[in-house]
């Protein structure tokens, strides 16, 4: 499995874990972040389960986006090869969604673990900051083919400044 598949699951699992105690149990929810004991108002249990619901919408379009669910129903067209990829129109810009959203959950995350929060909040960020470092990876490093050279199998876009490729250059016949 790639790295660009191993951060789809991830968020898409994360996010997953996260609506599953908001949809099945809000009012649970809403009592444990509450600092005086009552019920929790039909208000409270609707934001609740709106944000779960919402967090597994995401999760299952960052999963569809990104390909890892096949939009097609033959088998024929959903088996590709690198190069006629149905995901890569929305792969990228999904990616850096979804990347910019655990960066800006884990900082939230992190801000109230600093203020005074529970060590559920530095789970929070271990968790958010992890996944947001593997989609940043993957913008960086995993989100252009890049240009291999059927001949010499090197990439292309490299550049011999300021050090040379000696051993590349001997395998050819070219002189240093």
């Amino acid at each position: 499995m790639d790295v660009f598949r191993a951060y789809t699951y991830s968020t898409a699992a994360w996010l997953a874990l996260q609506s599953l105690p908001l949809i099945t149990g809000p009012s649970m929810i809403v009592t444990m972040l509450l600092d005086e004991t009552r019920p929790a108002s039909p208000m409270e249990l609707y934001f609740a389960r709106c944000l779960g619901f919402s967090f597994l919408t995401i999760a299952v379009l960052t999963m569809m986006l990104t390909g890892s669910i096949p939009l097609t129903s033959d088998i024929k067209e959903s088996v590709t090869t690198e190069d006629d990829d149905p995901k890569a129109p929305y792969a990228v810009p999904t990616l850096m969604v979804t990347s910019v959203f655990h960066s800006a959950c884990a900082f939230y995350a992190y801000t109230w673990y600093v203020s005074g929060g529970s060590g559920l909040f530095a789970v929070a960020v271990a968790a958010y900051s992890s996944i947001a470092a593997v989609g940043l990876w993957c913008m960086l490093f995993a989100s252009s083919n890049g240009k291999i050279s059927h001949r010499t199998g090197a990439d292309k876009r490299t550049a011999g400044y300021p050090f040379k490729n000696s051993e590349a250059a001997k395998k050819h016949g070219k002189g240093l």
